[in-house]
């Protein structure tokens, strides 16, 4: 396989998936999950943009390549790059989508070899980090409490108890925490969209 070097921009969302991936082949479930969840936010970007005529295929696609990865996972070569190990993957599952279709576009689609890894991440990577930046204001306007039940056991995925101990209270106020707090930006995603 070709070698591709990792730009800065990649750079972070390299060393994250990487990580991810290494605890994941080392057994960390936990950790391998939210390696494939990182991996089809980036996939799906990817993807969407080159079957923008096949919108309804993009899923299915998505899918293909993440078990292909999942299949492939114990040959990766960990002195490669892993965003451009996902992108051949991703390249290849895509080209034999196309040739399976019979598509006569396929052959018109503008690929730049160069481009195509860190383009597979870097909209994706923007996407995620406008996404995060709308949940942070949302859960700045939570009182402590509730925005750190939130985040322990919905975004970082604690248990109630770990996150009853991490904050000192009951295991029973940290699920009133949250529930109430869901409650609050339900509301506030309410009145803040047309």
């Amino acid at each position: 396989m070709q070698r591709i070097p990792v730009s800065e921009h990649l750079h972070g969302t390299e060393l994250r998936l990487h990580g991810l991936m290494l605890r994941g082949l080392d057994g960390d479930a936990a950790a391998y999950r939210s390696f494939l969840q990182a991996s089809s936010s980036h996939l799906r970007a990817f993807l969407r943009r080159r079957l923008q005529r096949w919108p309804d295929e993009v899923e299915d696609l998505v899918q293909e390549c993440l078990l292909a990865i999942h299949n492939q996972r114990l040959t990766y070569d960990t002195g490669v790059p892993l965003t451009s190990w996902i992108h051949a993957i991703a390249r290849y599952k895509l080209i034999d989508w196309l040739r399976r279709h019979g598509r006569r576009e396929a052959q018109h689609l503008p690929y730049d070899e160069e481009d195509s890894a860190q383009e597979l991440f870097s909209s994706a990577d923007a996407e995620a980090a406008e996404a995060s930046r709308d949940l942070g204001k949302l859960l700045a306007s939570l009182p402590a409490q509730q925005r750190d039940a939130i985040v322990h056991t919905k975004l970082d995925g604690w248990s109630v108890r770990d996150t009853a101990a991490a904050m000192q209270i009951s295991e029973a106020s940290v699920k009133v925490a949250v529930h109430r707090g869901l409650k609050a930006l339900a509301a506030n995603l309410r009145i803040t969209t047309p």
